[in-house]
């Protein structure tokens, strides 16, 4: 995070930005950071050669903010060049255009353009001049504009994005700028850009030496004497520490200052205690500022072994995680800050303590809610290297790009206290070959070069090829990655006791086993579901399927209309399943007892489940038309024994120790009415759950996330939509046609519901329920006020909903 303190650079942030009131600095700032340049963009789909030119005629595009990702807007169809990997969605090529001004006082400044992520091919254009191609979707970039800016004039950035050549991933990429862009200026002596790590490897209860590296540059013509400040500061904002260092830099060079500061009495970081602290760092000349830059930080160590698994500040701890891709769902991969923050908190609510961005780098406020929230990270590099998974992927940039991308990973991420380690690969295709070895040592080598405090890992799987084939490919990795190996893991640490193991995918259906592994076997560190979320993309796998419908997995054929993956513990917009209730319990102690019914087959035949799905099951006792015919009842318990009853009549008893796996199976007649589970210690009843049938539905219900948000263009609220009987009860066989409409302060940026085989767009502002719910998302405008959201449909009462949009 970069701030400047410069008269002029008040100046330039006066006019650079036409007056729009969240991107102008006010007269008694100061110090300023890196500022967004992510709004006024103009867009148009499609290729436009010239449109590159300063004087190219813009006026017939369409004027948008950003993040944006133009393939969510648009409709998928079967015969989308994208196909099941990419969900049916279209792609394509898109430009966009921002003019802006430079004041001359600026002259003499180094301005610079940076780009989190765009997905793909990004060529970037300053007056008519290229300043490059940036191909690959997921690594952030930046460009120098000072050679080419005018000063006292206007400026036209302009960007290419080509996502035309498909199949180029394995799942929904998005098309655009769909992370934010900044734009940077520098005095000629500045702190590199990702130019700062902090670790801290030697760390007691009395003390944390704190070892940080920063990284200068004088891009002046003469050699620089001055000051470099870092102060570190508590989570309350105390002063704990602060050390001075004199500076001489030469012209044109840079310099390394290592720096090690003592903190006291450490707060450390955890994902139960994510104490952060800031570190500042400041390049004094005199009395003039010359540079600043803020960091937050943990103090934390890790370490690992195979006779003591993870450790986490010294203490043991299981990785109970999840893998996730990077979109959000109904949104695309528009990485909005609320956003990556809700799936942060998604998956802490559902009791994970640890993530893998699978299978590339997330975006910065992803990291950086992980790192206030308190969820572990894998960060991951790719999906694959050298050999092809699908025809445009990253192999055939692999040799060009590999080091860049993986500096743009490593350096951007490194301070975060969140990452625990790093992949540098997923399945990759040539695992079976020597030069798999080869290439493995060289990416982990220049990954432990650039941070040397963190583990390697990759994921490594087997199709039907052998197991211990592997042994010089897993030796290359710290820590091994096992995709659907956990079967493996026992015999290999008897062949090689020194690996450590951790499993980085795992079928949803073997929870108890994978859950059991770990638990029994230190060298095996954790276990991570493929997948914790639902997503777009990889279409319909963990589908399940009835009577008449096609039969496979999701790699043997296209099973249109499915557009995403139904593999996840929390589906597409926010509700966690039974599965993910059931983890949760087994990783646990927040939740002891739970209750879902197993969907019946219906009269046609049987429900099918492909490999990575479990069965449909809801937290339903709505079965209209099975009156009378056995119907079957989960119950997850932490508890010695439960008991269920319906209307009030006892059902049975059944055990669920540890040896039924904590789960109790009740098969009885479907009838109306409540539907109770009980768990039971010592004979004595202690905690229910209760399912009750539903009645005819009546109502709307609007649930904000949050009753208030900012003014600043790009905060979100997510409005869950429920469709409730008269007493307010979720009718979960509901499927309602919705319509919302939005006023004030504020729009509706994306609508729809949990089924992937609903084929609305979800920038529609006309919705169906699925299983009773929707979900809308709001986003905030500029102006103070307040978003009036209404939803109606035809025989219900409709609802409306007031959210605040505040300063």
């Amino acid at each position: 995070m970069k701030a400047y303190c410069n008269c002029l650079f008040i100046m330039f942030l006066s006019v650079l930005f036409f007056g729009c009131a969240s991107e102008t600095a006010h007269e008694d700032d100061t110090l300023f950071e890196k500022q967004n340049f992510d709004f006024n963009w103009k867009f148009s789909l499609g290729d436009y050669p010239e449109a590159s030119n300063l004087n190219y005629d813009d006026t017939g595009w369409r004027t948008l903010d950003l993040p944006h990702d133009w393939s969510i807007e648009g409709q998928v169809k079967a015969d989308n060049p994208t196909g099941n990997d990419g969900g049916y969605y279209p792609a394509g090529i898109g430009w966009y255009r921002k003019s802006f001004n430079v004041d001359k006082t600026l002259e003499g400044k180094q301005l610079s353009i940076y780009f989190e992520g765009v997905y793909m091919n990004a060529e970037v254009f300053i007056n008519g001049e290229s300043l490059g191609v940036h191909p690959y979707g997921y690594t952030s970039f930046a460009f120098d504009l000072t050679p080419y800016v005018k000063y006292g004039a206007s400026n036209q950035i302009a960007v290419r994005v080509d996502n035309s050549q498909q199949k180029n991933c394995r799942w929904y990429s998005g098309s655009g700028i769909y992370r934010h862009v900044w734009l940077m200026v520098d005095a000629p002596v500045h702190i590199k850009h990702w130019g700062i790590g902090i670790s801290t490897s030697k760390v007691t209860q009395a003390s944390a030496l704190v070892e940080i590296h920063t990284t200068l540059k004088n891009d002046s013509e003469e050699t620089q004497n001055f000051e470099l400040l870092t102060v570190i500061t508590d989570k309350n904002g105390e002063t704990v520490a602060e050390e001075t260092a004199s500076v001489s830099l030469e012209a044109h060079a840079e310099k390394v200052i290592p720096k090690n500061i003592q903190v006291h009495h450490p707060d450390l970081w955890s994902p139960e205690s994510p104490d952060l602290y800031k570190a500042v760092f400041i390049l004094k000349q005199g009395e003039t500022i010359l540079d600043k830059e803020t960091h937050e930080f943990g103090i934390r160590t890790i370490g690992y072994s195979a006779e003591t698994g993870f450790q986490l500040n010294g203490k043991p701890i299981k990785l109970n995680g999840g893998c996730v891709h990077h979109d959000n769902g109904i949104l695309g991969a528009a990485a909005y800050d609320r956003a990556e923050e809700r799936k942060v908190e998604l998956l802490k609510s559902a009791g994970y303590n640890a993530v893998r961005t699978a299978h590339n780098p997330p975006s910065e406020a992803f990291l950086e809610a992980c790192d206030r929230l308190g969820l572990l990270v894998i960060d991951e590099s790719f999906d694959g290297w050298k050999e092809q998974k699908t025809p445009f992927d990253y192999a055939s940039i692999f040799d060009s790009w590999w080091q860049r991308d993986i500096e743009a990973m490593v350096l951007r991420d490194r301070n975060h206290p969140s990452i625990i380690m790093w992949s540098s690969g997923n399945e990759i295709i040539e695992r079976t070959k020597p030069e798999a070895v080869e290439t493995a040592g060289i990416l982990n080598s220049y990954i432990r070069t650039l941070d040397p405090t963190r583990p390697v890992t990759s994921a490594m799987t087997s199709w039907s090829q052998g197991w211990d084939i592997f042994d010089p490919l897993m030796a290359e990795h710290d820590i091994c990655g096992y995709n659907y190996m956990m079967h493996e893991s026992e015999g290999d640490h008897d062949r090689v006791p020194s690996r450590v193991i951790v499993q980085t995918e795992s079928y949803p259906k073997d929870a108890f086993y994978n859950w059991k592994m770990v638990q029994d076997h230190d060298y095996i560190i954790g276990d991570f579901v493929w997948t914790a979320m639902d997503y777009l993309g990889e279409s319909s796998i963990g589908r399940y399927y009835y009577q008449g419908e096609p039969e496979g997995q999701h790699w043997e054929k296209d099973f249109y209309p499915w557009h995403g993956a139904y593999c996840g513990d929390i589906d597409l917009i926010g509700w966690r399943k039974p599965i993910s209730h059931y983890r949760d319990l087994l990783w646990n102690s927040t939740e002891k007892i739970y209750m879902a019914v197993r969907e019946p087959n219906p009269s046609e035949g049987e429900i099918k489940t492909t490999m990575w799905a479990v069965w449909p099951t809801w937290e339903s006792w709505n079965w209209p038309g099975h009156e009378g015919k056995p119907i079957a009842v989960e119950v997850y318990s932490k508890y010695p024994k439960v008991r269920l009853y319906l209307n009030d009549e006892l059902i049975g008893e059944k055990a669920t120790g540890i040896a039924e796996e904590y789960k109790a199976v009740f098969t009885l007649p479907y009838s109306e009415g409540v539907l109770k589970a009980v768990g039971v210690n010592d004979e004595q009843e202690q905690e229910s759950c209760v399912l009750k049938t539903e009645q005819q539905a009546s109502e709307i219900k609007l649930i904000a996330d949050k009753t208030t948000m900012k003014a600043n263009g790009q905060d979100l609220v997510f409005v869950t939509v429920e469709v409730t009987d008269n007493d307010g009860q979720l009718v979960t066989i509901a499927d309602n046609s919705l319509s919302f409409t939005v006023s004030g302060s504020g729009s509706i940026i994306a609508a729809g519901n949990a089924n992937l085989k609903d084929e609305t767009p979800y920038v529609a502002l006309s919705q169906k329920v699925w299983k009773g719910r929707a979900l809308v998302v709001l986003k905030s405008s500029q102006a103070t006020g307040e978003i009036r959201l209404k939803a109606a449909a035809e025989g219900l009462k409709n609802a409306e909903l007031i959210v605040n949009v505040v300063d």
